[in-house]
């Protein structure tokens, strides 16, 4: 009897563990690399694109496609850390590529502002979807970009963030040699771009992801396919589709591989790039609709898969001697705070979203993590704080309203922001309901546009009383996604009212901000008052910086270090200094190797002592070190 009994109960365990693995969706993240919004056929809103997508379109189709979706930040690196983390560039202070330096201007007298310090890598604290899930019993892989280290090679890679499998193969994507006229794939079985049955490349990365699946298929798993593809170098391994975009575009073919000059959507090695990127996608969800699912006899893996697809940021316009494609009628493109910099193609399905559908609802990369959360039934980890929102109620009951999609406080969400206060772009932004504004941080340009996206969700009661309302209607009117027109000067309490949200929000978040530049060529209010850097000492770990002042008052100070000064990727922290009279100091930590000091004056001027190279001399030097060379050698004792 007791045996009997004791075999029921391990048949009951067995059935409910069953269960409850076939109960968790498989999760896919579609990752690509540069693709714009109009890149993609299903979002064609004025002149059609000539890109042919069939496989993205087809997958729009299975679930909601967001005409208002968007990356959390211009670029590369930081909208990665977002995702994975499921916390704001800004509050991560991974807000830009590499990182890891000093602060230093591009170029030392060209350029009026420096970039702020920003961190070389995702913190390790952070805890990412791959660990979250993890604690749910799902397995993860990646394949293709990681890019959340100060190289593509450093620490931490996905392994060390989670990931059971990784593989950063750069496939379809490798540099063609000597040039992209030549070294066509064949269908050679020896050529490791060997052409499929379709006559498209083959692509590791895909492969890679294909291969992943295959093996876990029978436990819940979490997928993260980040193609390299569309990033530069633009090119077609396949002569065929190159000829075809050619002949379709109304181009020659190519007789020079430098370069490409024709305005708007007419590259056709780009348009290729496009399609094979379609391709592999499509590969992707073909696995999903034709395999069976172990864990779910008589369904295929599809029935039980949620596909998330989306891009790292806005098209590349162009690039020196390169025009790429054209985000029109969006304005400018990546590493921009302009629409055609962020918002980026956006589908997701699943089987809890009717398919079909369309959304103008406002939304965001950063609501990946909180999603998938509520999808797979995980709980959000202890402490991890997430800046996105739960998407899963709005793409279940109603993917047209937007008080589906609440903000930390449990209320609807009708803003967002963007920080990027790098490179020739200098931006922070928030957009509110159809309203946009951009704080430029380089002087010269406008220091405020504001912009009206979209038709306005305020009105006025029959009472009088102005009340704040979301009506689908009038977030779906377009006026000015091309931002054209910039009311700033016309709207200034509009404006005021928008930099202050901005701000509360930005500090909030402990965001870096820039500075600026005292070696500045050019006339800049203040720079004849900044300070002089004089001599340094310490005593054991206690270092400090002498200055002289110039009239203007320093009110902050750093220091910067590192651990690893000389070695091939040097990365760089940064803490706090204290003022003490005409000196900044600190404890420096355990282990650096070189360290300099900023000295911040009240005009916001940065000055570093020693004097660290600009990018451009670093850019020289490759790799070099320059920084360490400059700084300070620390000599601790051990």
């Amino acid at each position: 009897m007791k045996i009997i009994f004791r075999l029921f109960f391990l048949l009951t365990v067995f059935s409910i563990s069953i269960q409850g693995e076939s109960s968790r969706p498989n999760i896919v993240l579609l990752l690509v690399d540069d693709l714009g919004w109009q890149d993609v056929k299903c979002y064609d809103i004025d002149d059609p694109t000539p890109m042919e997508t069939p496989n993205i379109d087809a997958l729009a189709k299975k679930g909601v496609l967001f005409r208002q979706g968007y990356s959390p930040a211009p670029t590369c690196a930081p909208t990665r850390c977002a995702i994975m983390s499921g916390r704001h560039p800004a509050a991560a202070q991974k807000t830009h590529v590499v990182g890891g330096n000093p602060p230093t201007p591009y170029n030392k007298t060209a350029h009026p502002v420096l970039d702020p310090w920003y961190s070389g890598r995702m913190p390790l604290a952070e805890v990412t979807i791959a660990e979250a899930l993890k604690a749910n019993g799902y397995v993860s892989g990646h394949s293709g970009k990681w890019h959340m280290a100060i190289d593509h090679h450093a620490f931490p890679q996905p392994e060390d963030q989670g990931f059971d499998f990784t593989r950063h193969d750069l496939g379809e994507s490798r540099a063609m040699r000597p040039n992209r006229l030549t070294g066509f794939a064949t269908e050679d079985k020896k050529d490791p771009y060997r052409l499929d049955a379709d006559g498209f490349p083959k692509d590791q990365t895909t492969l890679d992801a294909l291969d992943f699946m295959d093996a876990n298929k029978n436990k819940p798993f979490f997928l993260y396919y980040a193609s390299w593809l569309v990033h530069t170098p633009i090119h077609s391994r396949s002569k065929a589709l190159l000829e075809k975009y050619c002949k379709k575009l109304g181009v020659d073919y190519p007789s020079n591989p430098n370069g490409w000059s024709l305005k708007g959507q007419r590259n056709p090695y780009y348009c290729a790039m496009v399609e094979m990127l379609d391709h592999y996608v499509g590969q992707i969800i073909s696995y999903l609709e034709t395999t069976p699912d172990p864990r779910r006899p008589g369904h295929f893996l599809m029935s039980n898969t949620y596909i998330i697809f989306t891009s790292d940021n806005g098209g590349m316009e162009r690039v020196p001697g390169e025009i790429i494609t054209d985000n029109f009628p969006l304005d400018r493109g990546k590493i921009n705070a302009k629409e055609g910099g962020v918002r980026v193609p956006f589908i997701i399905t699943g089987p809890t979203i009717r398919p079909g559908q369309e959304s103008h609802v406002m939304v965001n990369g950063l609501d990946f993590y909180p999603t998938i959360l509520s999808w797979t039934g995980t709980k959000k980890p202890k402490g991890q704080n997430l800046d996105g929102s739960d998407l899963s109620e709005l793409l279940q009951k109603h993917p047209r309203n937007p008080d589906l999609v609440k903000d930390k406080n449990g209320k609807p969400r009708n803003s967002m922001i963007w920080h990027f206060p790098h490179g020739v772009a200098q931006q922070s932004t928030i957009r509110i309901d159809g309203w946009k504004l951009i704080k430029n941080w380089m002087p010269g340009r406008p220091e405020y546009e504001l912009y009206q996206l979209h038709g306005d969700s305020s009105k006025k009661t029959q009472g009088g009383r102005k009340e704040l309302f979301r009506r689908i209607e009038a977030m779906e009117k377009r006026v000015d996604i091309e931002e054209a027109s910039n009311l700033a000067k016309k709207m200034p309490g509009k404006v005021e009212a928008m930099s202050k949200e901005l701000y509360s929000r930005l500090n909030a978040m402990n965001a870096s901000y820039p500075f600026k530049n005292p070696r500045y060529k050019g006339s800049l209010e203040g720079k004849d008052l900044v300070c002089k850097g004089i001599s340094t000492g310490k005593n054991g770990n206690r270092v400090w910086a002498e200055y002289e002042s110039g009239g203007a008052e320093v009110v902050k100070g750093f220091l910067v270090y590192t651990l690893n000064g000389g070695q091939k990727s040097e990365e760089w922290y940064i803490k706090k200094a204290s003022l003490q009279g005409s000196r900044v100091e600190s404890e420096l930590p355990d282990n650096s190797t070189h360290y300099v000091f900023n000295f911040i004056d009240e005009n916001n001027f940065l000055v570093s002592y020693p004097e660290m190279p600009d990018l451009l001399e670093v850019g020289k030097l490759k790799g070099k070190n320059p920084f360490s060379k400059a700084a300070i050698k620390s000599q601790l004792d051990n």
